[in-house]
């Protein structure tokens, strides 16, 4: 499946202030596919970076902050497992973290020797999630558009804190929309507004996804008249 034109769907119909990028896990680096190519101080760094093109992130890559190797389902080796179990007690200690929440945080469970990432319109793979910084109205948009908003439906979208990059294996493993209201690592990393939090589409909710924003977006436009209607009598 090409997905360009459901990219440029999401861009412009929303008005999206940054480009959606994409995620697959794999088993060995793609022919082709070039590999990151320089450190990063966190997992998230690499969405920002995948605005810009499509590269192999190995696990190594991603052992620069431990808390997102763990999420993103690399085995750490023993130096990083003790940097983690560090990090996850001065969080605790900090009280930035409760200890009982520790053994929750989403992450993929199937193992990956990397991940390739890559905007969406030029991503050469099924990708596993679809990552899209949005404001809270484009949020609404898409929650309404992937049915994560209906009442009463299983596919009504989970809403997570820290750390963000759990929204991803939370999307992946539910079938369903997650949003980020974002950690203060992904603030800090990856320099988004505070005002934009984090949409996670899994992949297999990708199908019919252009035909279905196209009616939510028209029928947003059509209330939007309807209430505007309203305030001028």
């Amino acid at each position: 499946m090409a997905y360009r034109s459901l990219a440029d769907s999401l861009r412009h119909r929303l008005n999206l202030p940054y480009p959606p990028v994409a995620m697959a896990r794999v088993a060995s680096p793609p022919e082709g596919v070039a590999s990151a190519g320089e450190p990063v101080p966190s997992a998230c760094s690499f969405w920002r970076l995948a605005e810009q093109r499509v590269f192999y992130a190995s696990a190594d890559d991603h052992f620069g902050c431990p808390v997102g190797a763990m999420v993103m389902g690399f085995e750490l080796p023993p130096a990083k497992v003790q940097g983690l179990m560090g990090l996850v007690g001065d969080m605790c200690k900090g009280s930035y973290l409760d200890e009982a929440e520790v053994a929750h945080i989403a992450r993929f469970a199937s193992p990956a020797a990397g991940i390739v990432y890559g905007p969406l319109a030029d991503f050469p793979l099924e990708p596993d999630a679809v990552l899209i910084w949005t404001t809270p109205a484009q949020a609404m948009v898409l929650q309404e558009t992937t049915g994560a908003t209906r009442w009463g439906s299983d596919l009504a979208g989970g809403l997570f804190g820290r750390p963000t990059c759990a929204a991803l294996p939370a999307a992946v493993a539910g079938g369903r929309t997650t949003m980020s209201l974002g950690c203060i690592g992904m603030r800090t990393f990856t320099r988004i507004p505070d005002e934009c939090p984090l949409v996670a589409i899994p992949g297999s909710r990708l199908d019919n996804l252009e035909e279905r924003l196209r009616t939510t977006a028209d029928a947003n436009a059509r209330m939007r008249e309807f209430y505007v209607g309203r305030m001028l009598k």
